[in-house]
């Protein structure tokens, strides 16, 4: 079969591998679209396991399902989590489902013809797509899921004014998740194709972040890596409120908060990453009955021998939101 192998993001290679054979706890699935992420881009995250298949957040089709799974079939059209937590660890039991200790089984890279599922993820990480979620609106249900506890952890409440720092592909799914849940939306970003994405998204005030920010919020929400947005979200939490980190800049950066402020207005740092099984539920069921709308974000579709040009695409342009891989 056909795979995208990265090895940097100016190093991404079509390559051939053999088709795996699932075992009997395994499923092999037809890769049908498979989002490119914000993540996938980061190199300081990537490198230390290149060469790699990249790709995790697919719509795919069941191919062939091992002698011994129950209650899947060829046919079947599914969406794969990343991957699982254990649920019975420390970890686990007290919410923090990403920082899982006992994590075995990942989704293989989604940026190839076929992915071999594990028993792991066949036992707990598969979910099925209802007949209204297309293969392509589920390239949205993990990052919509990360977005979806993000907001949880900051509790986020309808009748707050929330500010969206960033509005590329996270930031707008962060937008239309606080909008469906009642909030005031401020959003940024020094695009104004995407601040344009951001108004269409129910954004309530659009701001040029080259320009400033003078507003306030009670949650600030950072979807970009830009240090100047780390310094206007110090300056633009309300007291009592929260500074939630969706999006961090590389090691090599060094990031100042002023805790003393912070400590005399009882402000909260949050970072989130990742998210859990409730979450992806919450997600799938969002999309299916259409109160978060993903679709009519995808504005570019690539082939697999075409991926080094989506990720060019990712890196350097403003025109694109969500870019997927149609192997």
């Amino acid at each position: 079969m056909k795979v995208s192998m990265w090895y940097n993001n100016g190093d991404i290679r079509l390559e051939e591998t053999p088709t795996p054979e699932p075992d009997a706890h395994e499923i092999l699935a037809k890769v049908i679209a498979c989002g490119v992420c914000g993540s996938d881009v980061v190199e300081w995250y990537r490198l230390p396991r290149a060469p790699l298949v990249q790709g995790h957040e697919i719509g795919a089709e069941i191919v062939t399902v091992g002698g011994l799974v129950k209650g899947y079939a060829p046919g079947d059209r599914i969406f794969v989590a990343p991957k699982i937590p254990c649920m019975e660890c420390a970890t686990c039991k007290a919410g923090h489902h990403p920082q899982c200790t006992q994590v075995t089984g990942r989704l293989p890279g989604g940026f190839a013809e076929y992915v071999l599922i594990p028993k792991d993820l066949v036992e707990k990480g598969i979910y099925r797509l209802p007949d209204s979620v297309s293969f392509e609106a589920a390239t949205f249900i993990e990052p919509l899921a990360c977005v979806l506890r993000a907001q949880r952890l900051a509790d986020l409440r309808s009748g707050q004014t929330v500010m969206v720092l960033g509005s590329g592909m996270s930031g707008i799914l962060n937008i239309r998740a606080a909008k469906s849940n009642g909030c005031r939306v401020i959003a940024t970003d020094v695009s104004k194709t995407r601040l344009k994405y951001a108004l269409e998204s129910g954004a309530d005030v659009v701001l040029d972040a080259s320009e400033g920010i003078s507003e306030k919020a009670e949650v600030v929400i950072v979807t970009t890596s830009a240090l100047p947005a780390l310094e206007q979200a110090w300056k633009a939490v309300m007291p009592g409120g929260a500074v939630v980190l969706f999006a961090v800049p590389g090691p090599d950066k060094t990031v100042t908060v002023p805790v003393n402020d912070f400590w005399r207005q009882e402000i909260r740092i949050l970072t989130s990453y990742y998210c859990g099984p409730d979450d992806l539920e919450r997600s799938l069921s969002l999309i299916e009955n259409g109160t978060i709308a993903v679709e009519d974000l995808v504005t570019h579709r690539f082939p697999l021998e075409k991926a080094g040009l989506a990720f060019r695409l990712m890196l350097a342009s403003d025109d694109s939101m969500k870019i997927l891989i149609r192997p």
